[in-house]
């Protein structure tokens, strides 16, 4: 529902409006129509009717979006009386301040603060009436703590209230006691469940990691072993140099060798021709 026409100062524009109760809007919506209502309004609307109330078209509750910006300017600033102004309360003010007023405003009724008490007064009222309430509550006396509202509570037996107010203690001490104990288990289960949790994670962690070392550890032992035969590749190929150095010195030496006797048989047989004795060789 919106605010009542009557406690603006000022005529109010036709779009400022709910098209359903024709009060000024309160909480205003729009519908894609550009249609404006109380939201109350429109979502009560709403429960038993698809169509917008003024031109028949679909609309839903999903469909409503807030009043444009400049039509909400124009509704905060309309100056409004307090909705307690029949009752004495001559307040006025912007409509969007409005509000926090009534709620703190002397004019406004409340209901008595006194058990079994239902007596409506204006709350700048509420003091003085407190003091002359029927049932305006009082202490025991002698010291119990009952508090007696009526004229017949002052023939109460303060042994009998003290008796029912350890009972209600205890009962309020048993309960709070079951109650933390039941948070206390619920805590330990979810700290246990977690830890359960943590456990087997980290579990899971180290089977994880002892696999990767047995890896590096394979792979470390393939890598020694590739190392050794390297060595004793490297070995052998250092002992086919030596080989293969010798082979070459001695191919060397051969290679020097058949001049030197060409020259030789050639002196001989020099020898042979000069000499006139065929039958000695005669060694220059």
């Amino acid at each position: 529902m919106g605010f009542d026409v009557d406690r603006f100062l000022e005529t109010i524009n036709e779009g400022l409006l709910c098209c359903i109760c024709r009060d000024v809007l309160e909480d205003p919506v729009q519908a894609p129509c550009e249609h404006a209502y109380c939201r109350a309004c429109i979502e009560g609307w709403l429960v038993h009717e698809t169509i917008c109330p003024e031109d028949r078209k679909p609309l839903s509750s999903l469909s409503l979006r807030p009043l444009f910006r400049y039509m909400r300017n124009d509704l905060n600033r309309l100056q409004i009386r307090c909705e307690f102004y029949r009752s004495g309360c001559d307040y006025i003010s912007d409509l969007e301040f409005i509000h926090g007023h009534q709620q703190e405003c002397h004019f406004k009724q409340v209901e008595c603060t006194n058990v079994k008490c239902s007596t409506l007064v204006l709350r700048k009222d509420l003091q003085d009436h407190l003091k002359t309430c029927q049932f305006h509550a009082m202490e025991c006396p002698s010291g119990c703590g009952y508090l007696m509202v009526t004229p017949e509570d002052t023939t109460h037996n303060c042994i009998t209230e003290l008796k029912t107010a350890m009972d209600v203690l205890r009962s309020e001490i048993s309960c709070k006691y079951e109650e933390q104990k039941r948070e206390m288990e619920l805590r330990l289960n979810m700290q246990r469940s977690h830890m359960v949790q943590k456990e087997a994670t980290m579990q899971s962690q180290i089977d994880d990691m002892k696999s990767e070392i047995s890896k590096l550890s394979q792979k470390l032992k393939l890598m020694m072993d590739l190392e050794i035969q390297r060595r004793q590749d490297v070995e052998k190929l250092e002992l086919e140099k030596k080989e293969l150095m010798e082979v070459l010195r001695d191919t060397n030496k051969r290679e020097n060798e058949p001049s030197s006797s060409a020259s030789c048989n050639a002196s001989v047989s020099h020898c042979k021709r000069c000499s006139p004795l065929h039958g000695k060789v005669t060694t220059i």
